[in-house]
């Protein structure tokens, strides 16, 4: 699959977690060690709502034309302008920073290589800013975990890399895409590791339902990992 051409052609792409998981060759042992370093997430302290459900860290990189890689950046707080986010919009939100084996790993890095040849493809000798979400969503019985709590939305960036890693006794979070008049492109439920979706934000809206557990008296979560380019204009 041609996930630039796809994008292109229709603002988004899945790619399924076979193929991406042989697109990138990472090895057993460091996708299990990325994996399991959304068990060490800390509390999201900055909803609006008073919720208590999701756990996340942050990174940020810069990516420039003609140098591989992404540079990571001196931490820093996350901020969306409250156009895009109702809920949590309009203020410097500080998370935990992403631990630095975490950044290397390299289902880290060809997760990172991937959405900037989509980027760089849309917007040639483009240079990023580049922010690394990790997220974990929990939901208890009677109280449902809101992966997007703002709604379907723009991230307010140029294109958004979304990858599941786990869900655990967990039903519900569809993942929606929409154009900006809500009409309904896609709608599908991201679920092996590494089943992925990458989205032209520009174009495209998108937003996850609910989740709940499936079964009430065991925990329930979902992690996913989070990737956005957004063109660097000064």
């Amino acid at each position: 699959m041609n996930v630039l051409a796809e994008v292109q052609a229709r603002g988004f792409a899945r790619l399924r977690p076979e193929a991406t998981q042989a697109l990138l060759g990472a090895p057993g042992p460091a996708l299990h060690s990325f994996t399991e370093s959304w068990q060490r997430l800390e509390m999201d302290g900055f909803m609006a709502d008073g919720g208590r459900y999701r756990r996340r860290r942050l990174a940020n990189f810069l990516a420039l034309p003609g140098e591989a890689g992404h540079r990571r950046g001196l931490h820093r707080p996350h901020f969306q302008a409250s156009v895009h986010n109702k809920l949590n919009g309009g203020v410097d939100r500080w998370f935990a920073p992403v631990e630095d084996a975490v950044a290397l790993n390299p289902v880290c890095t060809g997760l990172l290589g991937l959405g900037r040849s989509v980027a760089d493809g849309l917007h040639p000798g483009t240079p990023w800013f580049v922010e690394m979400h990790q997220f974990r969503v929990e939901a208890v019985a009677g109280a449902p975990g809101l992966p997007t709590p703002e709604g379907v939305h723009h991230d307010g960036v140029d294109v958004v890399l979304i990858a599941m890693l786990a869900r655990t006794n967990l039903q519900g979070g569809e993942t929606l895409v929409t154009d900006d008049a809500g009409a309904e492109h896609a709608r599908f439920t991201l679920e092996g590791l590494l089943d992925l979706a990458v989205l032209d934000d520009r174009r495209v809206m998108h937003g996850v339902t609910p989740v709940e557990p499936m079964d009430p008296g065991l925990p329930s979560s979902r992690d996913v990992l989070v990737l956005t380019w957004k063109r660097v204009t000064h």
